[in-house]
């Protein structure tokens, strides 16, 4: 299973897939696929479910990790007619950029919403919207 949030809170040095999967939305699958992609770049489908031991139609679907700006796809064309697409990971730094920068958003977004809370407006130990 996906890990969860709560399982990356306290973990002082948790993998770069598990922050992957947590904070950023990407599916454990996803992530791996991406992973196994920045080790192989200019993969097909087939090379990739190879490697990772998994169905070619369950690799593609992790491949919509592409549209998470983790992936670009390009067409090749073959020598004896056709095409076949190869895809390649974008490397680790960018992505993490990619991901770092609406990430550092929403934090600065809780740490002003955390700074507005009014300790007047608890009540019972909770705190009162509005």
């Amino acid at each position: 299973t996906d890990p969860t949030i709560e399982d990356l809170v306290g973990d002082v040095s948790p993998s770069f897939g598990h922050v992957l999967s947590c904070v950023f939305g990407v599916k454990d699958h996803e992530s791996r696929t991406y992973l196994t992609l920045t080790a192989h770049p200019d993969s097909t489908v087939a090379e990739l479910a190879d490697v990772l031991d998994r169905d070619r139609s369950n690799v593609n679907r992790s491949l919509d990790a592409s549209e998470k700006g983790l992936a670009e796809r390009r067409r090749r064309l073959l020598d004896d007619g056709g095409y076949v697409h190869q895809d390649t990971a974008i490397p680790i730094p960018e992505a993490k950029t990619r991901l770092h920068d609406p990430f550092d958003e929403w934090r600065r977004g809780v740490q002003d919403a955390s700074a507005a809370v009014d300790p007047a407006r608890r009540v019972a130990g909770r705190v009162q919207d509005g």
